[in-house]
């Protein structure tokens, strides 16, 4: 187990929304803790262990985040002091990267009502609601479906009917977040420090998997979206396999980020739908590490903190491990 903690490395700070970070004083930092240390490259390691972070980024873990989530701070503080001091226990850090543009179904700028008027933030839309209370917006068919907006009605009301059928949600209207080039999308600092600097320490890639890019559809959980189909019938998306197999290829798979009440909850239990399909003894090679996640809580509006607690017990009793302190990883990964 290495030494460096975040107080000696640098001022971390951990839901800086404007801070930035300097790779070369990274990398340079990171070759001479290597060479006192002596570490060796992940490409040595005998047992592969993979930290899969799950949207760390700013629009959730800091204050000035369109969808700040309150718990993230504390938890990322968590999870950076975590890698800074298991460098040369964890083999390879994947984040997953929430990527959005500005009109994706989730948003209210794709719905209108007869007024033109859009839906609330955080209010959601079902069923029966389309296409009469809500409609999509007719703006948007000259490229979403070649301005074919009676198509555009059918998808979005097949889109409702479907969520609904999976059990998860309705759909819900998500303040825009996480849109590609805004500060929001970006990791929070002491994350990508971390990252970084484990990056160059064991001299392996530094990682992200994007989900959320397709505008028909959500995609809580990095390994599929939430629908799959256009209404009549053609793929709309599909499950993410070559990431899974990654996962799964790995002998640990240690798993922190946000929320636990929504794509960190559906990553996880995509994983374990899948593992009961492959294999269900590799459960157990499955880390939910608690402290290092929160749930989405909008005081007054929503409050998911029983649904995240229900997921992350439900995952313990299919026998994924959940670490409630993860500080001493000798104690708990057994490899």
């Amino acid at each position: 187990m290495s030494t460096l903690m975040p107080d000696q490395a640098v001022h971390l700070k951990y839901g800086d929304w404007n801070g930035d970070v300097d790779a070369c004083s990274v990398a340079g930092a990171a070759l001479e803790y290597r060479k006192i240390n002596g570490i060796k490259p992940s490409g040595s390691d005998s047992k592969k262990v993979t930290l899969l972070l799950i949207d760390t980024q700013r629009d959730f873990c800091c204050p000035e985040g369109s969808l700040f989530v309150k718990g993230a701070p504390e938890g990322n503080k968590k999870i950076t002091e975590f890698i800074l001091t298991n460098l040369d226990r964890i083999t390879q850090i994947w984040n997953t990267m929430d990527t959005h543009w500005a009109y994706s179904i989730f948003f209210d700028a794709m719905w209108v009502d007869d007024n033109g008027d859009h839906p609330p933030i955080m209010s959601t839309i079902e069923a029966d609601d389309v296409p009469g209370k809500w409609k999509p917006n007719p703006r948007i068919a000259s490229w979403m479906c070649k301005g074919n907006y009676d198509f555009l009605v059918q998808q979005f009301k097949h889109y409702v009917s479907e969520l609904q059928k999976g059990g998860k949600y309705s759909l819900t209207i998500w303040p825009p977040h996480c849109l590609l080039g805004t500060i929001g999308h970006a990791l929070t600092p002491a994350i990508m420090w971390a990252k970084l600097f484990h990056s160059y320490v064991r001299g392996m890639q530094d990682w992200c998997e994007v989900k959320g890019v397709n505008p028909w559809t959500e995609n809580y959980s990095v390994l599929a979206p939430e629908v799959t189909t256009f209404v009549d019938g053609r793929p709309l998306d599909q499950k993410n396999m070559n990431f899974l197999k990654t996962l799964l290829d790995s002998d640990a798979v240690l798993i922190g980020g946000y929320a636990s009440s929504h794509c960190f909850a559906w990553t996880i239990d995509d994983l374990l739908q899948e593992i009961k399909r492959q294999d269900p003894s590799l459960v157990k090679k499955v880390f939910i590490m608690k402290e290092m996640t929160a749930p989405v809580v909008v005081p007054g509006v929503v409050d998911y903190t029983n649904a995240a607690e229900e997921a992350i017990k439900r995952f313990g009793d299919e026998g994924m491990n959940v670490i409630e302190d993860c500080r001493d990883l000798d104690s708990w990964l057994k490899l």
